[in-house]
């Protein structure tokens, strides 16, 4: 049996037949936004660990994964358990079957398989009183079914303040290669503190149910990493994307007044620099299964309004400095200082808009070393 308070980075926790699933959006938000990417993105657990104190040497735990398949693609990696003891990482583990998604990227639709369990081992761990910590798949449903141990396991806390992160699928994990790989987790285990990751795929575009979800968690820091998403659906043009901004803020604050919080621009990515989207799959090259990504816009669409990465972080610079004389505790990173022109040289994005592992582990520390480290944006934080 587990636990709900073992699981930490959940902001809601759902009972199905099979185990707990742990969802980073609470019930009522999904119910005001049916779109089946945020769905999966919320569902998916970026972030979410169970920690507990044992003196165990060998742990099972039971998972119901959700795979998904993508038609025409080569089999995607399975997600990856990253297990933790006293902050250090001692082991890695999958599961290799499960449900499965199957997905047509051309058309939408989706059907799923029905899986079973599967009992992942974590076995020869050391001996003595230890902290464990299970990251589970960043970017892999996953139904916690049972853990089982040969020592009694004890909920704990770590103490730490905690950073609450909204951001695009670069802050849910891309291609990062494990959950204790993505950039925010990088980070957070450099800084010492406690990362809660609303990080959405594709979904990081303003919603006020998610101001309004991070208006009414606890946190210590605050960063809201913002623009990708919109440059690539193509949501909002300039008129109503600067209001939009003020507005997710004004909601924030409503809960954390005087919280530090950090508005984050996008990092680089040439697709979208100076183009509008919306972005969209390379059909020629989806034809022979590889993934890349297209801007479908036009530079002259900027004239009527539409959003280019570079437009969007001029605005967000202009927002802060605006907001700063009633605000002091909010703070501005432009993204092209964790990733810029020259990373994309040396370290291109392989789908033209994701990084990959080595490029999260980048970000990750840049991030620690601009944000963190620097005490500038932690400075005063509760």
């Amino acid at each position: 049996m587990i636990h709900h308070n073992l699981i930490h980075g959940a902001v809601d926790i759902e009972q199905t037949a099979d185990g707990l699933l742990p969802y980073r959006l609470p019930a009522w938000a999904r119910a005001q936004c049916p779109d089946p990417q945020l769905a999966m993105a919320a569902a998916q657990p970026s972030g979410v660990r169970l920690v507990f104190q044992t003196t165990a040497t060998s742990i099972e735990l039971d998972t119901l994964p959700t795979k998904r398949a993508y038609a025409g693609m080569a089999a995607r990696p399975d997600g990856v358990y990253d297990l933790y003891i006293d902050g250090k990482l001692f082991r890695q583990v999958s599961a290799a079957t499960g449900k499965t998604m199957h997905i047509n990227m051309a058309t939408g639709a989706s059907t799923i398989t029905p899986g079973t369990p599967q009992t992942l081992h974590f076995s020869d761990l050391p001996t003595g009183d230890k902290t464990i910590e299970i990251w589970l798949p960043h970017d892999e449903t996953t139904e916690l079914v049972d853990l089982r141990a040969n020592a009694a396991i004890t909920p704990t806390t770590s103490g730490k303040r905690r950073w609450l992160h909204h951001g695009s699928s670069i802050s849910q994990g891309s291609n990062a290669a494990s959950p204790s790989g993505i950039w925010p987790a990088v980070a957070a285990r450099q800084a010492g503190i406690d990362l809660m990751n609303l990080g959405f795929g594709g979904n990081a575009l303003l919603d006020p149910f998610t101001a309004r979800t991070m208006r009414d968690l606890p946190a210590d820091l605050i960063s809201v990493k913002m623009g990708i998403n919109l440059v690539n659906t193509d949501l909002l043009r300039l008129r109503a994307f600067v209001p939009a901004v003020h507005g997710f803020l004004d909601t924030i604050r409503d809960g954390h007044p005087t919280t530090p919080l950090l508005l984050i621009s996008p990092v680089y990515c040439p697709i979208h620099e100076d183009t509008p989207g919306p972005c969209l799959f390379d059909l020629p090259a989806l034809s022979e299964g590889r993934l890349l990504f297209r801007a479908a816009g036009s530079r002259s669409d900027i004239r009527q309004g539409k959003l280019t990465l570079r437009i969007i972080r001029e605005q967000l610079q202009a927002i802060v400095k605006q907001r700063q004389a009633n605000d002091p505790k909010l703070h501005y990173l432009d993204g092209t200082e964790l990733y810029g022109a020259a990373d994309n040289a040396r370290l291109p994005l392989p789908d033209e808009l994701h990084p990959d592992a080595a490029t999260h582990q980048l970000i990750g520390e840049r991030f620690n070393q601009l944000a963190f480290a620097s005490g500038a944006f932690v400075r005063n934080a509760c």
